[in-house]
């Protein structure tokens, strides 16, 4: 038995390991062609270190302007997302109806809708209603594909916050969207945390939807200004690419540094519900 339990550990292992090489290798390669003034395609350590490939990228036209779009349009619809989540998974929480179920599984499916099923009613949508090539339009659009979700995981965090809080601010006098906005919300900080993540990342990642939504060069977020570095003929700046892709990945590392002392801990309930 404990030749097979260690023959196990050891398989699990070396599992594990061949998973984190897949990641770990593209990682590599993105910080060593980084600062690589020869990167090619083959992960190596660089003759010499270079500070040009940054140079080169970080420029109005290529950098600034794009990861500027990215940000308005992805810290838009993230509010707007996370905002309408909490307001409609609020309901879904306190009160039962018969539709609480219906619906929740109808949001279930909604989020296993490919978006690229539904990009071309909804382009012809937003040529009709003068919504194209609007950064408005992109972020809204944004937020009700996040939606779905985002109401699935708010509803469930939101669930693990004591009823018996909100029914003693009731009796005191209090609203229900002042009990949300001022015990519900506060005590679900990690909830907040994660769902505004997650949408974060999901939209600042997202090619298609702006390739599709948005014109004009000078609107276009970073996630689709990356692809000027593929030129004609298979030409591809490596040592560039990589340089964007780290300057590219900052918002996100960012966002995530701030809110990892949120994701971190519990509910913030601190003794407040005895007996």
């Amino acid at each position: 038995m404990g030749r097979k339990r260690s023959a196990r550990r050891a398989a699990a292992d070396l599992s594990l390991l061949a998973v984190a090489a897949a990641f770990a290798l593209p990682l590599a390669w993105v910080l060593l062609s980084a600062v690589d003034p020869h990167a090619g395609l083959r992960v190596r350590v660089p003759d010499g270190v270079t500070l040009a490939n940054f140079r080169a990228v970080l420029t109005p036209d290529i950098t600034y302007t794009p990861l500027l779009n990215s940000l308005v349009l992805c810290g838009g619809a993230t509010a707007l997302t996370v905002g309408c989540a909490a307001l409609a998974a609020y309901p879904l929480s306190r009160f039962r109806s018969r539709l609480n179920r219906p619906f929740l599984l109808t949001i279930l499916f909604a989020t296993s809708l490919p978006i690229t099923a539904i990009m071309v009613p909804v382009y012809a949508l937003f040529v009709r209603v003068n919504l194209i090539d609007t950064l408005q339009g992109t972020v809204f659009f944004f937020a009700a594909s996040q939606l779905p979700f985002a109401i699935w995981l708010m509803k469930n965090f939101m669930d693990g916050v004591p009823r018996e809080l909100e029914e003693a601010a009731w009796t005191d006098g209090a609203s229900p969207a002042q009990s949300l906005l001022r015990i519900v919300l506060p005590l679900m900080g990690p909830g907040l945390a994660v769902v505004t993540v997650f949408s974060f990342v999901m939209m600042w990642g997202n090619f298609f939807v702006p390739f599709m939504l948005l014109l004009t060069p000078d609107r276009m977020p970073a996630s689709v200004s990356i692809n000027d570095f593929f030129g004609n003929r298979g030409m591809v700046a490596y040592g560039q690419l990589a340089a964007f892709s780290v300057v590219y990945s900052t918002p996100v590392i960012l966002l995530y540094v701030l809110v990892a002392r949120r994701l971190g801990g519990g509910f913030a309930l601190g003794g407040a519900v005895k007996g």
